[in-house]
Formats: C-alpha cells, structure tokens, sequence
C-alpha cells in the first residue's frame, strides 16, 4: 500500500521509498524515512495535493510523490 492510498484521518508507518535520486534525498531530507509514523491529515478536492502529518510537523506532497512510499496502514 502507498502513502496516497491512505484515507484523511488514517495513519502508517513508512516502509521504504521507491525511488533514487533527487526525490529520494529530498523526501528523506524532510522526515520521510524508514519507521517514522505518518498520518494524513487532508486530501485537496482533486487528490492532490495530500496533506500529511510526519515527525510532528505538516507536509504537503504530490499524489505522484505519495504514490512512491510505500506504507503499512494501521501502525
């Protein structure tokens, strides 16, 4: 399951990135690692962007970047 699979107000636990490079830095450089709990907090009217919850601050993420973390729900 992905990050962008999650519903507002459900909650994970982060897997692993899919991806390399740049994006991959980037997400790791704003919290989104392996083990950290993350909560989706809103989701725009369209699906993107979402709105999440991570390391106790708020993060705003494209659908197609969500799409590439890989989350256990209900942790």
């Amino acid at each position: 399951m992905t990050l962008a699979d999650l519903k507002p107000g459900q909650s994970g636990k982060i897997l692993k990135i899919n991806e390399a490079g740049a994006l991959k830095r980037r997400l790791m450089d704003m919290g989104v690692v392996a083990g950290a709990a993350v909560r989706v907090e809103k989701v725009a009217p369209f699906g993107d962007p979402l709105e999440v919850n991570i390391k106790s601050y708020q993060l705003s993420l494209r659908k197609s970047e969500a799409e590439k973390i890989e989350v256990e729900a209900g942790c």
